[in-house]
């Protein structure tokens, strides 16, 4: 049994039965190895001092990560899960909710080509039964980021949201994919609609000022298996990014920060670590951490 406990009261999300807003870093890949699991765990103080409440980690894909939490038949793949098992419980320890997602489709490996759509709804109901197994109430599920499977007309999301609830009724569940969330869905997060009576947390949160986006030739190339300027930003970079997460937070919405430094795979990263100031020569996310702490924080708690 988890000691933090998540829950949502119309659009108000609850923590031990207090009003706060999430206020996270994404570590998406935190799976892809014990030695990712080890340094976020290591690291979670750290980010909690800075007033981080929220994690989020990934059980299959995380684009160049190629995590594969599942197997083909769906089932959940006993190392993987362990790995999670040390994050949720480490995160929980510190009074901090996860966001767990499940299918991270993009272009990543890790992907099934094989799966239905009755092999993705029993991946993710097997990933809402191991979290009702455990009765971890910090836990609230995405099923499909982005609604990339969805996207790709693989996919119908509001399905794997009724099955993630039918096999576990009292896990939370967001909706993530383009449109307003399906009536099963406790919450939007990220790509879906916000809507009256249910929470909004803006879970991948990067900057918005730049040319095709911060994951597109910013952080790719054609060719290239990972991501570019891993941890730096430019000083506009770094003003719209704080503008972005003050703008969520003062009208009530979580926010979860989302940043090459934490996502990149090895040997890249993933950097779970605060590192430095987004400079080429100190690249990190310490930079916004420590605006979080200085300013932001209060905001964690009901406006």
């Amino acid at each position: 049994m988890s000691r933090t406990v998540l829950t949502i009261d119309g659009n108000r999300t609850l923590r031990d039965g207090h009003p706060f807003l999430v206020l996270g870093v994404r570590c998406s890949n935190a799976a892809v190895s014990d030695a990712a699991t080890d340094e976020l765990v290591a690291n979670l103080d750290a980010f909690a001092s800075y007033g981080v409440n929220a994690i989020s980690v990934y059980v299959m894909g995380s684009r160049f990560g190629d995590v594969r939490g599942y197997r083909e038949d769906g089932s959940l793949d006993p190392a993987y899960m362990a790995r999670m098992a040390r994050a949720i419980e480490a995160a929980d320890a510190r009074g901090m909710v996860v966001l767990l997602g499940c299918l991270y489709w993009g272009n990543s490996r890790a992907k099934w080509e094989s799966w239905t759509q009755a092999d993705a709804e029993a991946a993710v109901a097997n990933t809402a039964r191991w979290v009702a197994e455990r009765d971890w109430r910090h836990v609230f599920l995405d099923t499909d980021n982005e609604g990339m499977a969805h996207a790709q007309g693989v996919l119908d999301d509001a399905a794997l949201i009724r099955a993630a609830k039918a096999a576990a009724p009292d896990v939370l569940v967001g909706s993530n994919y383009r449109g307003d969330p399906p009536p099963e869905a406790d919450l939007s997060i990220h790509f879906a609609n916000r809507v009256a009576g249910r929470p909004y947390i803006e879970t991948e949160g990067s900057p918005s000022n730049i040319p095709g986006g911060y994951w597109g030739p910013y952080s790719k190339r054609e060719g290239f298996y990972g991501y570019l300027n891993v941890g730096v930003y430019t000083p506009e970079m770094r003003e719209n990014q704080l503008a972005l997460t003050r703008e969520h937070l003062a009208r009530g919405e979580g926010y979860m920060l989302a940043s090459t430094w934490l996502q990149a795979p090895p040997p890249q990263g993933p950097n779970h670590r605060p590192g430095g100031y987004g400079t080429e020569e100190d690249p990190g996310v310490r930079w916004w951490l420590e605006e979080v702490r200085a300013s932001l924080r209060p905001w964690t708690a009901e406006p």
